[in-house]
């Protein structure tokens, strides 16, 4: 079933005024499916807080919209439904960590998928954040205190905000979350294993809907980026030039 047929039917049983109210909506709803609602899961958890994060730099931009919509391609005829929940989330008087412990009690670890899922939801965020080519100090300092809700330690957290923050003018090592101390051998292996881990297949293996695969791929093509200067520095490689805007 399409996920947002999934995500439609799901909000039509919802009737709360607080994302609590949607969780446990989302818990008896898919109660028999833990497929489905791992899936819909995953969509609730992002636009909820993307709408927080909004709130956090108070302002949305044209070009985060555009972000938003590169990630969810929702049909015309199922906006209602993703502005009913992202308008929820915005009137919410409950804090953005309210609504981020919310999305943790999701995903809390029964399934090795879990920690990977949130990973995918975070990575989500920075891609709607930086779409305006300025990720705002507040929306980075929201994004480092939902790491820490989800469980990831601060290295866990730069890794992903390398990829995001600095661009491909940035640390390479910290992009893979590598040790620069590596030999070259330790160093590709640790590549390829970022490479596996990063496949649109295993996304969608662990429930993340087929739709969203462009996490994927941006993460793919930060994480090769990376490695070509890693090869270049170890004498593998040359680094290609950088692209420069007219």
């Amino acid at each position: 079933m399409p996920i947002w047929t999934e995500f439609s039917n799901f909000i039509s049983h919802v009737a709360a005024t607080a994302f609590s109210g949607v969780v446990e909506t989302l818990r008896a709803v898919f109660q028999s499916d833990p497929e489905q609602r791992r899936r819909v899961a995953f969509s609730v958890a992002i636009i909820a807080l993307s709408a927080k994060m909004a709130k956090a730099d108070g302002i949305v931009s044209p070009s985060e919209v555009e972000a938003f919509r590169e990630i969810f391609h929702v049909p015309q005829d199922e906006l209602r439904n993703v502005a009913r929940l992202y308008d929820l989330a915005k009137r919410d008087v409950a804090g953005f960590d309210a609504y981020a412990d919310q999305v943790r009690s999701l995903f809390p670890g029964d399934d090795p998928a879990d920690a990977a899922i949130l990973h995918d939801v975070l990575d989500a965020l920075f891609h709607i954040a930086k779409a305006d080519e300025l990720i705002h100090e507040n929306e980075l300092l929201f994004l480092e205190e939902i790491a820490v809700v989800f469980g990831f330690t601060a290295q866990e957290f730069e890794r992903i905000a390398a990829r995001h923050v600095d661009g491909e003018q940035g640390n390479p090592y910290a992009v893979l979350g590598a040790d620069p101390a590596w030999d070259f051998a330790t160093l590709k292996a640790h590549y390829r294993q970022r490479v596996a881990e990063s496949h649109p297949d295993r996304l969608i293996a662990r429930g993340v809907p087929q739709e969203f695969v462009v996490l994927a791929n941006d993460r793919l093509a930060a994480i090769n980026t990376a490695w070509d200067r890693i090869k270049a520095l170890h004498g593998q490689g040359t680094v290609p030039e950088p692209v420069i805007a007219v």
